[in-house]
């Protein structure tokens, strides 16, 4: 406790009813999280393993238990749940899957199983309407975030594309219960139902959580939000940790109204305000509170630091967006000769992923190493994929996504044309395509095709009995050699280092799935369906980066970090707010997005702008984001263009030139 301030204390110390902490960046939220579960255990007598916390990502979840493991030691935070809304809800969901009409191995789809799920559906029942897969599973994906059931769907739907979409949402559901099979949005949106029909079962849940923790609150929408509600109950031992001016994810779902709510649902509500920011100096402060300020408020607060004064936000105006990847990277290179400092100390921050290729291309050039986040992840890799779609039908049989992905895989000449009299067959006999490999006839496909899809599906069988049988892990290595994966690699790569690479990622995948066994004591079924369900989250996570490199990545990607100094490039109308935002009038999410980009900053805030860019062909003019006007002007250095004086050339040159004689000094 003597590490935390008076603030951070309050909330730590306060479980007589349910708390709001209201925590701004960098203002040390995981640490009242972390402690406050240190002080249920040790000074209020709760048990570990009744007590959840509640998060929106496997890294912030890993940190957190890591950081309580520390504080507790883990002896006494056994049985301690620390987990993401998607690992919680499938918790809740293995536990009570018989009342839910789910057979045991259910199957968990990710995006591009839905939308594959989507096209295939409507291409069945309306002929060309498969492109419009993408839209319709965002749709129904926010009706399933706003608890809209497919039925109450179809009742609202008005006009063609309403209805189109009611229906579609209507047969997925139909077509998802057939394949035993839920997406990513049901683990919410299940639990939330079985506790409105099933009081029982819900009694049973608040009585295993007798203390929840939700972070990032101003992040859950409103299944997430009717989740927590029906856990805590009536009995209100609930802390929610959030911000509402870092709430940037509304075309996710999010709702961070959601703050405001608890106040209507829990009158007696407390609130803390953590105010005292650890992160940035007074005046990259003072341009956050000000800009931020513009937008509306049900809470207010002012961010602080004793951090010192800092130095002026600069501005630098440039030609180009050429002109500006380049400025940027001299940028980096001479700030870092002038103050001998490393390169992982730097992010170049944007509003859209497009705007990283002119910057990676000057640093390529200059040879400066960089990471650029949000780049392919080890679960995106093709071979990885192929290998989870082995693993999910060894898991369950009747996982058609992944029998249709891995039948061809290595090629077993079972051509589109026997796949698709295959799926036609098992549609007809409301079976799985593993079963109406065992019941279709030569009537249906050519006797050489019956004659392969036995043969794949009884070398299945096998492979499923010795890995869920002693063999395990072993079992997984076989089936690997035994379809000579490795040669098919061969086949598809470049090269045989590339081949070799992607081997590797294989090898490293099963020695995960044996390293979930051993540390998780599970055994091998579940262990895959807890890869299966960190593959669907892998894609909200950061990678880990490697070596000291430059960091390139979007505004959104950046929150929760933190980096010494931070350019934030594309400062311009259309760009940041973006054009539909504008277009939406939705400024203030835009303005919360620059907030989040200006409190990564530590020690130094760096933004540019073009005045020319090149769009679909042609050069438009640019003009500089409304933002920059709502900051402090007194605060502002301007460069480029007309800003530049020669004071400040000289005294940079000055600093270049003394930062050169230390180096070869």
């Amino acid at each position: 406790m003597t590490q935390l301030n008076p603030r951070q204390r309050e909330a730590v110390r306060y479980i007589d009813g349910p708390l709001l902490v209201l925590a701004g960046a960098g203002s040390g939220k995981t640490s009242v999280i972390t402690r406050k579960i240190a002080y249920l255990v040790e000074t209020c007598g709760i048990s570990a393993s009744r007590i959840a916390a509640v998060t929106f990502t496997n890294k912030a979840a890993r940190e957190m238990k890591e950081r309580v493991g520390k504080l507790l030691g883990s002896g006494v935070s056994e049985g301690l749940t620390v987990s993401t809304f998607h690992q919680l809800g499938l918790k809740i969901i293995r536990a009570e899957r018989r009342e839910l009409g789910l057979k045991s191995g259910f199957s968990i789809f990710d995006g591009e199983d839905t939308r594959t799920l989507i096209r295939d559906l409507l291409i069945q029942e309306h002929g060309a309407e498969g492109d419009l897969a993408g839209t319709i599973a965002q749709r129904i994906s926010h009706w399933k975030n706003d608890r809209v059931l497919p039925e109450q769907a179809l009742a609202a739907a008005s006009g063609p594309a309403d209805i189109l979409c009611a229906q579609a949402y209507l047969r997925y559901k139909r077509a998802l219960k057939a394949y035993n099979a839920l997406d990513f949005d049901d683990l919410i949106l299940l639990p939330t139902i079985l506790f409105e029909h099933h009081p029982d079962i819900l009694d049973k849940w608040r009585n295993q959580v007798h203390y929840l923790l939700v972070d990032e609150y101003q992040d859950t929408n409103t299944s997430q939000y009717l989740l927590v509600k029906q856990l805590v109950g009536l009995r209100g031992q609930l802390t929610v940790v959030g911000d509402d001016d870092q709430s940037i994810y509304a075309w996710r779902g999010a709702r961070p109204e959601n703050l405001a709510q608890l106040q209507q649902d829990y009158p007696g509500l407390k609130i803390v305000t953590l105010e005292q920011n650890y992160r940035s100096t007074a005046r990259i402060l003072k341009a956050a509170n000000t800009l931020i300020a513009n937008n509306s408020h049900v809470f207010e607060k002012q961010l602080w630091s004793e951090l010192g004064h800092g130095e002026p936000l600069r501005v630098i105006r440039c030609s180009s967006e050429q002109h500006e990847a380049d400025q940027v990277v001299a940028e980096i290179l001479d700030h870092r000769l002038r103050k001998r400092t490393r390169l992982g100390d730097y992010a170049v921050l944007y509003r859209g992923n497009h705007q990283s290729r002119l910057v990676e291309l000057a640093l390529q050039q200059q040879q400066v190493p960089y990471h650029l986040s949000g780049g392919t992840s080890f679960f995106a890799r093709n071979e990885v994929k192929d290998i989870m779609a082995y693993l999910r039908l060894i898991l369950n049989e009747n996982d058609d996504n992944a029998f249709l992905r891995i039948a061809n895989v290595p090629r077993r000449k079972l051509g589109a044309s026997t796949l698709e009299a295959l799926g036609n067959f098992a549609n007809a006999q409301h079976c799985s395509l593993s079963q109406a490999c065992a019941r279709i006839g030569s009537d249906h496909v050519p006797e050489a095709g019956l004659k392969r899809l036995r043969e794949f599906r009884s070398w299945m069988t096998s492979v499923r009995g010795r890995c869920l049988g002693e063999d395990g892990v072993a079992g997984i290595r076989q089936m690997i050699r035994e379809m000579d994966y490795e040669d098919w690699l061969l086949q598809l790569s470049s090269s045989e280092d590339v081949a070799q690479r992607r081997m590797a990622n294989v090898h490293f995948l099963v020695d995960a799935l044996q390293r979930v066994m051993n540390s998780e004591q599970v055994p091998l079924d579940e262990a895959i369906a807890r890869l299966v369900l960190r593959d669907l989250l892998e894609q909200q996570d950061e990678e880990e980066t490697g070596p000291d490199s430059v960091q390139l990545m979007t505004l959104h990607a950046a929150k929760g970090l933190e980096f010494p100094h931070v350019y934030i490039i594309g400062v311009e109308e259309n760009l940041l707010p973006h054009r539909v935002s504008v277009e939406e009038d939705n400024i203030a999410e835009e303005r919360r997005l620059a907030y989040v980009g200006i409190t990564r900053a530590q020690q130094t805030l760096t933004m540019t702008l073009a005045l020319k860019r090149r769009q679909f062909g042609e050069t438009v003019n640019c003009e500089p984001s409304r933002f920059l006007a709502e900051l402090p002007a007194d605060d502002l250095q301007w460069q480029g263009g007309d800003a530049d004086t020669a004071e400040a050339n000289e005294e940079r040159g000055k600093e270049t030139l003394a930062g050169l004689k230390n180096l070869f000094g």
